[in-house]
């Protein structure tokens, strides 16, 4: 399996205790690490997420009494983390999704991505 070691960019989002508590974040950066050496995780850890666009997903930490999401896109140079939230409903709140596609939007043009597209 080849090394891939992609740097995390965070889009104004953080794991910190608190609020997530000392178990949580340890599993959160664990994942996040798994994500930067190139592994491809799967549900229960990590769910797609189409309605946002191509190669984004969220982590699913599960805290004492709370359960964290961490919106994030997999891009050739970097694990873009876009949000972390607390998810208090079955369904991914509308505010949050436009919220990450803003950020996505601006980003991609920060980048110079504006107009190109990675499968």
């Amino acid at each position: 399996m080849p090394s891939f070691d992609r740097p995390l960019v965070w889009l104004r989002a953080e794991v910190r205790t608190p609020p997530f508590s000392r178990a949580a974040r340890l599993e959160a950066g664990h994942l996040l690490r798994l994500l930067q050496e190139g592994v491809t995780l799967g549900l229960p850890e990590s769910r797609p997420m189409p309605t946002l666009g191509p190669r984004c997903h969220e982590l699913r930490i599960s805290d004492a009494t709370i359960s964290w999401r961490i919106i994030y896109r997999v891009d050739a140079e970097a694990v873009v983390v876009v949000d972390v939230f607390a998810k208090d409903s079955p369904r991914t709140p509308r505010r949050i999704l436009e919220r990450c596609r803003r950020r996505l939007r601006q980003y991609d043009v920060a980048a110079g991505k504006e107009g190109h597209r990675e499968g």
